[in-house]
């Protein structure tokens, strides 16, 4: 059934302040991501609530360096905290696997993927075998999950790159996929064929309102006969021009999904080399193309002299001036040192207008970095309602930036508590309304390039005191009410 929510009327509205950031990344302890050529994707970030003080916390791949658990000991101050040591790991996402209330992490990596079991206080556990995830050997670049009907834990999907085994490699040896089904005791792993080097994999429900994995694959390794795909969850088959599905190949990096129109179904940016593509669905089930006009393709760099394509990785949509308009961010950085793109590739943070077009705000923020970025994540580090920016680099240190833009409007956040093993409600669509906006948002794990995070949902509501939300589970049951805003509503499913 698809879901359609009122569309979003714009009205007089007041100024609110240009975005701008306080760099803090002195605050952080030093890591850097790092390695050979498995590591030239890769980099991504998990955030979320280790130890439930309602502080961010981040987990940080390594690459060929030891990965990072950083503790939010609050005011923008950061701890590293001992986890199981690993390396090779290129991103990780958190999930409650278990439904014990204490997140974990899928950690992936270039060689066996470890689940990773939270305990007290930002501690984790290697209870990979516990769970029973079955062994690998591949690289995973990609992951998604979402929770069957009836099912206690999650059905997982993982993307694998290049098979490094293939001696024919590694163009045209991209790896086969694999989908992760609960079983009575652990996973039974079922091949996704074919693979075409997917870098982002997210389960959501597409613009035919199905649930749907959207996977973004690099044309780098699969070279000619490869695209993007979209498989369907329920049918369990690609789809193909019968659906109105159009095949387009891209250098795909990473995937953000937020709906921009108030119609109730989610846009699609797909980062790549060169231009930046972002899809709008559309009612009879299809997508188009953004028109050049909005603001999105972010084809090259914005500053400099460097007349040479971008080279885009985590995208990200965030609210981050609380006008009820959501904002785009999108990593940049070369891969190495491909002569062919720009090797100073500056970050983009596309502010939305009350019209629907994006602008390029990242220089006079703060935050237009150079650095050869991969993983990002917004996230509201300090509590006082603006979305804050970490972002992971490929040989330079992680970067921290607070959000200390002046006159922004009021916000409110919502969390949710689902029922029986899908305790975070994933798959959820979250509906606020605040004065004659509305704003749809799903709730699930996945897309980014590499890393994700688990939090409540962040909601700019301009001027509003108030917002009414509209929670759609997952079984399709309804829950309504009213939030403050700067408050956080949690909302139980009955």
């Amino acid at each position: 059934m698809k879901f359609f929510a009122l569309i979003g009327l714009i009205g007089v509205s007041p100024a609110y302040g240009d975005p701008l950031f306080q760099d803090m990344s002195a605050n952080l302890p030093k890591h850097v991501y790092d390695g050979g050529w498995e590591h030239f994707v890769g980099g991504g970030l998990a955030v979320f609530d280790c130890n439930g003080d309602s502080l961010p916390d981040v987990f940080a791949a390594g690459g060929k360096n030891p990965a990072l658990m950083l503790r939010n000991d609050g005011d923008f101050r950061f701890s590293s905290v001992d986890i199981p040591a690993l390396t090779g790991v290129v991103g990780a996402y958190p999930i409650d696997l278990d439904a014990d209330g204490l997140l974990d992490l899928f950690v992936l990596r270039v060689g066996q993927n470890r689940l990773l079991k939270g305990t007290r206080d930002c501690g984790f556990q290697d209870a990979t075998a516990q769970m029973g995830i079955p062994p690998d050997d591949g690289w995973s670049t990609a992951f998604t999950a979402w929770w069957e009907a009836g099912e206690a834990r999650p059905t997982l999907a993982i993307g694998n790159y290049v098979d490094r085994s293939d001696p024919e490699g590694p163009f045209e040896a991209c790896d086969d996929n694999v989908i992760l089904r609960p079983a009575q005791s652990g996973y039974i792993q079922h091949t996704l064929a074919p693979g075409y080097c997917p870098l982002s994999i997210l389960a959501a429900r597409d613009a035919r309102g199905r649930p749907t994995l959207r996977l973004s694959n690099d044309r780098h390794y699969y070279i000619t006969d490869g695209h993007e795909q979209m498989w369907d969850i329920a049918e369990r088959r690609f789809l193909d021009a019968a659906d109105g599905w159009k095949n387009i190949a891209l250098w795909g990096m990473g995937i953000a999904s937020r709906d921009l129109n108030g119609d109730g179904l989610d846009e699609v940016m797909m980062t790549s080399m060169g231009d930046q593509l972002l899809q709008f669905a559309q009612a009879d089930g299809t997508y188009v193309a953004a028109d050049y006009a909005l603001g999105t393709y972010a084809q090259r760099p914005h500053i400099g002299d460097e007349g040479r394509p971008s080279t885009g990785w985590h995208a990200e949509f965030g609210d981050v001036d609380n006008d009820a308009d959501a904002d785009l961010f999108i990593a940049k950085g070369n891969v190495d040192q491909m002569p062919g793109m720009a090797t100073r590739d500056p970050n983009n943070l596309l502010v939305q207008n009350d019209d629907g077009t994006f602008t390029e705000a990242s220089v006079h923020a703060g935050i237009a970095s150079t650095d050869r970025s991969r993983g990002a994540a917004m996230a509201d580090f300090d509590g006082d309602g603006r979305l804050d920016l970490i972002v992971s680099n490929r040989r330079a240190p992680l970067e921290l930036y607070r959000n200390v833009t002046p006159d922004t409007g009021n916000w409110v956040t919502i969390a949710l508590r689902g029922s029986g093993g899908n305790r975070d409600a994933i798959g959820a669509i979250i509906t606020v309304q605040s004065g004659t906006t509305t704003q749809v948002v799903q709730h699930v794990i996945g897309g980014g390039h590499a890393g994700g995070q688990l939090l409540p949902r962040h909601f700019g509501i301009r001027a509003a005191h108030h917002a009414t939300f509209h929670v759609q589970w997952p079984d399709g049951t309804i829950s309504k009410g009213t939030v403050a805003a700067g408050q956080n509503a949690l909302v139980t499913k009955p």
